[in-house]
């Protein structure tokens, strides 16, 4: 993918954002969950209100991977008090990779994990972690060939059901 970019996305893009995070989190995990659980998750999740918060908040970052104008999948990362499980101001949190299906396998996720480490390296973070759904197989292998290693477990509340996700960990050498 001689093309593909990552961009860091603005305030104005906020619908491109909320249209992407919908379709990549769908594709993701309808299949596994029920309507109404996807429902509320996307409804609190995925609202422009809630995504503008977080593209105007410091310690947030969404990146796009894009070829020309299409947007293929987004990049978000968490660092200091805004990280879900882990406050360590030595660590940047991944809270999302999602990449839409036909595009998976084509190194786009692997662009945007290497966008997070390189912020990771330039704020002198020691680590970058994130929680992957324990049933996401191929998300885990992927994660586990970039060397992350499982440290714990937390809960994911999606909708009303509750799973448990895995937290993985790469140390920055």
């Amino acid at each position: 993918m001689v093309d593909l970019r990552i961009k860091k996305v603005l305030v104005s893009e906020v619908n491109l954002l909320q249209n992407i995070a919908k379709e990549t989190f769908v594709e993701s995990f309808a299949e596994f969950n029920t309507l109404e659980d996807m429902e509320i998750y996307i409804e609190k999740e995925f609202s422009s209100e809630k995504l503008t918060q977080a593209i105007q908040h410091l310690d947030v970052g969404f990146y796009f991977a894009m070829i020309g104008s299409n947007v293929l999948g987004y990049l978000r990362i968490n660092s200091g008090q805004s990280q879900t499980d882990i406050n360590d101001e030595n660590s940047l949190e991944i809270e999302r990779i999602y990449i839409l299906k036909k595009y998976q396998s084509k190194k786009v996720g692997q662009k945007l994990l290497n966008k997070a480490l390189e912020i990771a390296k330039k704020k002198k973070n020691n680590f970058l972690w994130l929680g992957v759904w324990e049933n996401n197989f191929g998300a885990i292998n992927f994660y586990k060939s970039h060397e992350f290693q499982e440290f714990g477990t937390h809960v994911f509340k999606l909708g009303s059901d509750e799973q448990t996700d895995l937290l993985m960990k790469f140390v920055i050498r």
